[in-house]
């Protein structure tokens, strides 16, 4: 298998997460990344799929033969959550810093459209903030 197959799905990953692609190849027994990514939590769902693909801990260093260069577009925040239903700001919470417990500091980040924690509403685009 070649290193661009091995890293194919952290490529479709990527786009479907909204980045633009300038580099994907093979060169000196190393796979080149290179794009720009909306956001930071896309930028850490990209290395964390470069570690998952080769069996390491979230926490663990990136691969040698990876050679990515991802540039984020809009770091003031760390994604955009847009609302779906069922969705509570813990669950948005637990997904984005994995700690449900962090709600309020989404719900402060947004206190110009939320007015109560407990109320969010279908469609609502909610600025997470950097963890």
């Amino acid at each position: 298998m070649s290193l661009k197959d091995k890293y194919q799905s952290a490529l479709d990953l990527a786009k479907e997460n909204g980045a633009e692609m300038e580099n994907f190849h093979e060169e000196n027994d190393a796979i080149v990344f290179k794009g720009t990514v909306p956001s930071p939590y896309v930028r850490n769902l990209i290395w964390d799929k470069f570690k998952a693909i080769n069996s390491l801990a979230k926490d663990a260093d990136a691969p040698a033969e990876i050679h990515a260069n991802i540039t984020v577009k809009d770091d003031s925040v760390y994604h955009h959550h847009t609302v779906v239903a069922g969705d509570t700001l813990g669950e948005i919470a637990k997904h984005y810093y994995d700690d449900a417990k962090k709600y309020m500091a989404i719900f402060e980040a947004n206190k110009g459209i939320l007015k109560d924690p407990n109320m969010i509403v279908v469609g609502q685009v909610l600025a997470i903030p950097n963890p």
